[in-house]
């Protein structure tokens, strides 16, 4: 099977190799019941007719899909290889886009996002929380004074720095102003791999990869293993210069009207000292921005 991408785009059936290889790399027989071979294991993890036992294929079929030759497998064969290989919804997901990719989704990418007018109103009007609006490739598209004042001055970066990959690997404040920085290290690069599953054919998510790639050591690692994850809602710790050390927990939801946009809002427990921070932000967001 010919391999059909155009310059700058993501081949799905590479991504589909290597990620499971790399799920089935993190498996162990003895933790799924299996009798383990007596010959020495030369890898970690599952063997692929372990695997393909599991899964009630032919280990045949199986080795053909871990090749990224996905053209003919049907759902039923890959919901039985995503629950063998104890796939979380975001994963199984990712497996179902890069093995069978929808061709609605395979259309033009437009230059830019737009933010509708009324949202902007909306994230002005609750400037009580941090609130920001994110789109592909976790581009920061618009937000409110507090998410400023909380995560620094949006206003000032560049619009292609307005990236959470970028900030996250590339500006070294990032390391001091998230506590647990590795945690959301993880959790871009997680998001990233999910959104690539949906949009291999985005030549701007190929460059911003690219680039992450050469600069940074850190995403390197994280890239090299396919984990996949989408942002939904939890809680991080923050180091901000101005309110000092705060704990707060964020909700992510897809706005009507356009699935590749989000909006992220942050809040802390009633009564918390966190509160009274991020109280104090937004008032000097109000003052300062």
């Amino acid at each position: 099977m010919a391999t059909h991408t155009e310059p700058g785009q993501l081949d799905p059936r590479v991504e589909l190799s290597e990620f499971l290889r790399s799920r089935r790399a993190r498996l162990q027989p003895g933790d799924l019941g299996l009798v383990q071979y007596g010959r020495r294991r030369r890898v970690p993890g599952l063997r692929r007719e372990e695997l393909a036992q599991l899964a009630g294929v032919s280990p045949a079929y199986y080795t053909r899909l871990e090749q990224g030759n996905g053209r003919n497998v049907s759902i039923e064969v890959l919901d039985a290889i995503s629950a063998a290989l104890k796939l979380s919804d975001a994963e199984h997901a990712y497996l179902l886009s890069l093995a069978k990719p929808n061709p609605k989704r395979r259309r033009p990418m437009p230059r830019r996002q737009e933010v509708r007018p009324a949202l902007l109103e909306m994230l002005a009007a609750i400037d009580c929380c941090p609130a920001y609006v994110w789109g592909r490739r976790s581009d920061v598209l618009a937000w409110n004074r507090t998410a400023s004042a909380l995560f620094g001055d949006w206003a000032a970066r560049a619009p292609e720095d307005r990236n959470w990959a970028r900030i996250a690997f590339l500006d070294p404040a990032a390391r001091e102003l998230f506590i647990d920085w590795e945690d959301k290290a993880a959790d871009v690069v997680g998001h990233l791999r999910w959104y690539v599953g949906q949009r291999a054919e985005d030549p701007q998510a190929a460059e911003l990869i690219s680039e992450l790639l050469v600069e940074s050591d850190d995403f390197r690692r994280l890239w090299a293993t396919h984990n996949v994850k989408r942002k939904t809602h939890g809680r991080m710790r923050i180091n901000n210069p101005i309110a000092g050390e705060l704990t707060v927990r964020y909700e992510t939801f897809t706005l009507p009207g356009d699935e590749e946009q989000s909006m992220a809002i942050y809040h802390a427990d009633p009564g918390s000292p966190s509160e009274k921070a991020l109280r104090l932000l937004a008032e000097w967001g109000a003052k300062t921005f």
